[in-house]
């Protein structure tokens, strides 16, 4: 078990210490996607959804997820994030989500960034669902993360 950093030689879960580690620019990007009726994505792309803008109000949800991510997930580390950005690609039956997170500190921004980009697809979800009950929230993931002693990294 020792290649597991988040378990203890006795195999119960820990925080892992990153006091030794250096402080490093850190951003990570993710994706995620909701497949939908056209009817639902007509009516986001032209702000008609009776909740309001679901847009808007998708992107506070992620950047308000971001910032709770140790609250959410129970071994993060609670870190200070220098910028969350969420965008979003429209097309006629789906809405791509990709967020971005930036610290400069000791650990990653890869779960913050994957945190914001479920949270804002959620968020669509809720607001749109009385259009289309059937939307299908998928391909959540990392596209990239940068800095600290691992470096950078791609998906393929």
């Amino acid at each position: 078990m020792s290649g597991l950093t988040h378990l203890d030689e006795d195999g119960a879960a820990r925080m892992v210490d990153v006091s030794a580690k250096a402080t490093t620019a850190r951003e990570a990007v993710a994706t995620g996607h909701i497949d939908m009726s056209a009817e639902a994505a007509s009516a986001i792309a032209a702000g008609l959804v009776k909740k309001g803008d679901v847009l808007a109000v998708a992107r506070v949800a992620g950047i308000m997820a971001a910032k709770r991510t140790a609250e959410l997930i129970p071994l993060c580390h609670p870190i200070a994030l220098s910028a969350v950005s969420i965008d979003f690609t429209l097309d006629a039956a789906c809405v791509t989500v990709t967020a971005t997170a930036r610290t400069a500190g000791q650990t990653g921004v890869e779960m913050e960034a994957l945190t914001a980009a479920s949270a804002a697809l959620l968020t669509i979800y809720d607001m749109a669902k009385a259009l289309d009950k059937g939307m299908i929230i998928s391909g959540i993931r990392l596209l990239s993360k940068t800095g600290g002693k691992s470096g950078d990294w791609r998906a393929p």
